[in-house]
């Protein structure tokens, strides 16, 4: 039995209680918050588990092997060090800290620990996107020549990070495991509207290896919910809606490509456009948190991490310093350090 000690109980926290309480060979007994109310939620559902409003004090009346921390990103490093100084696995909401350093700090003292330490990027293990791995891997596409992300909604509205840490995030990490690399740079402006000092959208354009571009519009500040990637092949295109919950993926059959033609007047380029069927690949239908989880659970057990590392984590962190970095150079761009 992998007993579970859930830190933060706004949003993400609950779900991960339920989650872990229905996986086999888990058990979530503490939760940590300093709203008693929450924690009143917690206890009302689950009377096992202990609740209390420091961390410290609550793990010294249980016995646990593992931590998850889903407080504000502005917390996570300080959390997941104590967690894993004293010999707990850690499960991190993303990311897993505002700092590349950090993230490598905290992946070095894991390895010291002999101790799991993942983050939860949990559209990785989103159904759709580990379908779309998997036709990218294949060659299906071609060469991927650029990725198009629109992640938009009226809110949550946060007070640690900017919009960037809190949506970005997300498609850095996709784009950086559909592409299995990292950018040479990122170039992105932002408004601020709501807040001083933090951003409430931004549009970033990433370059990566062999001239592979990815763009990212995410915004608080947006009358329409909002979750799509398009991925444009050599050969075929892709298109992928997180709301479309029973086609979320569409595999398009168009494209353009250029030859060479010659005539007496000398050579000329010749564009050249198909358009054939579009196909709707089956994707399974469950929830990607659970997936996560589930995968989490398992490495503890084995002892070694497939996916979300810290070394992974820290380079989606050193693409966020980038892009808020070129937005305070007005869209100058970085190269990541």
């Amino acid at each position: 039995m992998t007993r579970i000690v859930v830190v933060g109980c706004g949003r993400w926290g609950p779900l991960h209680v339920r989650t872990f309480n229905s996986l086999p060979g888990a058990r979530v007994v503490a939760a940590v918050d300093t709203d008693r109310e929450r924690l009143g939620r917690i206890r009302q559902l689950y009377p096992w588990t202990r609740c209390g409003t420091d961390l410290a004090r609550t793990l010294g009346s249980v016995k646990a092997d593992a931590a998850v921390i889903a407080t504000p990103s502005s917390t996570h490093f300080d959390l997941v060090r104590w967690s894993l100084g004293r010999g707990l696995h850690v499960l991190c909401e993303k990311p897993l800290c505002l700092r590349a350093a950090q993230a490598l700090e905290l992946g070095a003292l894991a390895r010291r620990k002999r101790r799991i330490l993942m983050t939860g990027h949990v559209f990785l293990f989103n159904p759709g996107i580990v379908k779309l791995k998997e036709l990218v891997d294949s060659g299906e596409l071609g060469d991927i020549h650029y990725l198009s992300f629109t992640r938009t909604n009226l809110g949550p509205i946060r007070g640690d990070v900017n919009v960037a840490y809190d949506l970005a995030s997300h498609d850095v990490s996709i784009a950086n495991w559909l592409l299995g690399a990292e950018p040479l740079k990122a170039s992105a402006t932002g408004g601020v509207y709501l807040q001083e000092g933090i951003h409430d959208v931004f549009f970033a354009t990433l370059t990566y290896p062999d001239r592979k571009l990815v763009h990212i519009q995410g915004s608080w500040l947006n009358p329409k919910k909002v979750r799509q990637l398009t991925v444009v092949g050599g050969k075929k295109m892709v298109s992928w809606d997180d709301l479309e919950l029973n086609t979320p993926l569409a595999v398009y059959d168009r494209g353009a490509h250029v030859t060479p033609e010659y005539s007496s007047y000398g050579e000329f380029l010749r564009v050249s456009m198909w358009d054939a069927d579009v196909r709707l690949p089956k994707v399974a239908t469950v929830e990607p948190l659970k997936v996560q989880n589930e995968h989490f659970l398992q490495a503890v057990r084995a002892g070694r991490l497939g996916r979300c590392d810290a070394g992974f984590s820290a380079g989606v962190v050193r693409v966020l310093e980038a892009i808020n970095e070129s937005m305070a150079k007005e869209g100058a761009p970085v190269r990541p350090a």
